[in-house]
């Protein structure tokens, strides 16, 4: 039975995590099935630098649980080299060089580049009328800012709604929202875009740019404890992927999450990383 909660970070190797999420003197080999045994999802920014060979591929898919989901993100010469309808051919490739991977393949994301404006959304049409929405669910991350205002806003809900495409949630309020801190300059290389918490599909993917200071994080997560109850609630599925400018403490921030839902009474699978013999410290603390 798959899961309608999946939680977890954006990447799964992080040699920062030694000693706290991964147990010490662990190897970077083992640092995916380390990592599965704890969360339920990774977002899988790594495809969009490269894509990994078919032994990686395959690999993966053994390393990992069965529930275990990937949320790759299509590769920036797909969706960041000119126009996407030109890159469909391209994309269709990617989803079969990632056939390996079966069920444990989550909704693929494509991340649109700033400038990537309303301007082109009969290519946008386009290419998402091409992609195999049946085979593959997809989601769509938008960050040129023309998309969040009207009409724009309302045309691409609701093509998005037409084809069941999703629509990725960017997050960076709790980044933007604190006091400037040297720490936070890199996650402030993300756009501030207005959060518009719309479900297009029978899912939802959102990546929380958290504060590497739990406390900043309290409203905001508190906030979208009752989103993903409402969208639970109505029968969607939710990813819920959480980066951090301090990387070091994002599996915290998840645990953190995970357990706030439990509290808020929210009915959602138990998190791998509670099961196992020996749970590390908690990394944050409300």
């Amino acid at each position: 039975m798959k899961r309608n909660f999946l939680l977890g970070c954006a990447v799964w190797s992080y040699k920062g995590w030694l000693g706290s999420f991964f147990p010490d003197g662990s190897q970077s080999r083992d640092f995916l099935r380390l990592y599965s045994q704890r969360l339920t999802a990774v977002e899988g920014n790594t495809t969009f630098y490269a894509v990994p060979d078919a032994d990686t591929v395959a690999r993966w898919a053994v390393e990992t649980p069965s529930s275990f989901q990937f949320c790759l993100k299509l590769p920036r010469e797909i969706t960041h080299r000119g126009k996407l309808s030109a890159a469909v051919p391209g994309a269709l490739q990617f989803l079969q060089h990632m056939q390996p991977l079966g069920d444990r393949m989550g909704p693929v994301f494509a991340q649109l580049p700033p400038g990537y404006s309303p301007a082109l959304m009969a290519d946008l049409e386009q290419f998402l009328q091409q992609w195999p929405r049946s085979e593959m669910p997809l989601a769509l991350e938008v960050r040129h800012p023309d998309w969040f205002v009207e009409p724009h806003a309302s045309q691409l809900n609701r093509l998005l709604e037409q084809l069941g495409v999703g629509r990725v949630l960017l997050d960076t309020r709790p980044v933007y929202d604190a006091p400037d801190d040297p720490q936070l300059q890199s996650e402030r290389r993300k756009p501030r875009l207005p959060l518009q918490p719309i479900v297009t599909a029978s899912f939802s993917l959102i990546r929380f740019i958290s504060h590497p200071d739990p406390a900043w994080n309290q409203v905001y997560l508190q906030e979208w404890s009752l989103r993903v109850e409402e969208w639970l609630q109505a029968g969607k599925r939710v990813y819920f992927f959480v980066h951090c400018p301090v990387e070091r403490q994002s599996p915290g921030t998840a645990r953190d999450f995970q357990q706030l839902l439990e509290q808020e009474s929210v009915v959602v699978p138990p998190l791998p990383w509670n099961e196992l013999g020996s749970v590390p410290v908690q990394l944050n603390l409300f």
